[in-house]
């Protein structure tokens, strides 16, 4: 695995590559590395002659009332696991590499922000939009690997490279989940004992609820009110949301055909988890 700090130096070992006719993956993280972003990289494996991933903790996401300094960092272990799981290039910038100078354009979102997570954290999917355009140029990807346990994020990247052109491919993950269904994240060693038995139960109750949705089993509002109950009946998390968009659109329902989003997101004690689903109604 080859290291790079530098931005120049990167795009020129990547410029030898893509004139090679090789082809590229990507794998954008902020780091401390989990078993979700390791599945990104094992499918960029699959399609690509080179796997590249950043590690770069964006200040520019990070709203007033989310401290970026306390962000977990671990780069000798995310090095290490890189390297370990087929990394063939790591690019890890300085802030300062990124950010050279204050901005003289600013990148705005407009559309499938203003819903969901994205209601209560403005300006966040900014600068979401505004590193990744970097990175995109940088990198020059063929390919990159998002994981759809956060699918407005999804959403939004997928916007991002229609109404810009980015010649890249945006790549969808599954979810990674453990054996009993609950989605894999960071949050989960914040849950109690107890919480942790009642947690599946979300993915439960949204599997039940989607099943009903592909079979027509039922109205859009009572299949999502049937699944809010399910999870207050069945754990202790307060239910902070319930909702079903078009997507990637995250528009409201007007009809029940194309892909629709199921999502939810429930507050435990200590743990914030976040989940949902895709139905493809064709």
């Amino acid at each position: 695995m080859i290291v790079f700090k530098n931005v120049f130096e990167i795009k020129e070992f990547l410029k030898n590559k893509n004139s090679e006719g090789k082809k590229i993956g990507f794998v954008p993280t902020m780091g401390f590395l989990h078993e979700g972003h390791l599945s990104l990289v094992d499918r960029a494996k699959t399609e690509n002659d080179l796997v590249v991933m950043s590690i770069f903790v964006n200040p520019l996401q990070f709203g007033p009332n989310e401290d970026f300094e306390r962000y977990p960092r671990d780069q000798v272990r995310d090095r290490e696991l890189a390297q370990n799981n087929g990394v063939d290039v790591l690019f890890i910038p300085e802030i300062d590499d990124i950010y050279p100078r204050s901005l003289s354009v600013h990148l705005t979102v407009k559309e499938r922000v203003n819903v969901l997570c994205g209601k209560k954290r403005e300006g966040h999917f900014d600068g979401v939009v505004t590193v990744l355009a970097k990175l995109f140029h940088i990198i020059e990807p063929d390919a990159v690997y998002f994981g759809l346990k956060d699918a407005q994020q999804v959403a939004v990247v997928e916007g991002l490279v229609e109404d810009f052109f980015f010649p890249v491919e945006i790549v969808r993950v599954p979810t990674v989940r453990e054996r009993d269904g609950l989605a894999k994240s960071s949050r989960n060693v914040y849950l109690s004992d107890q919480e942790r038995i009642e947690a599946p139960e979300i993915y439960h109750s949204l599997s039940k609820a989607a099943r009903k949705l592909s079979d027509r089993e039922g109205d859009l509002r009572s299949i999502l009110q049937e699944l809010k109950q399910s999870i207050n009946d069945h754990t202790s998390g307060i239910v902070e949301y319930v909702e079903a968009y078009t997507f990637p659109e995250l528009t409201q329902l007007e009809q029940l055909t194309g892909e629709i989003l199921i999502a939810v997101a429930v507050q435990f004690e200590k743990a914030r988890l976040i989940d949902n689903i895709i139905v493809d109604l064709g």
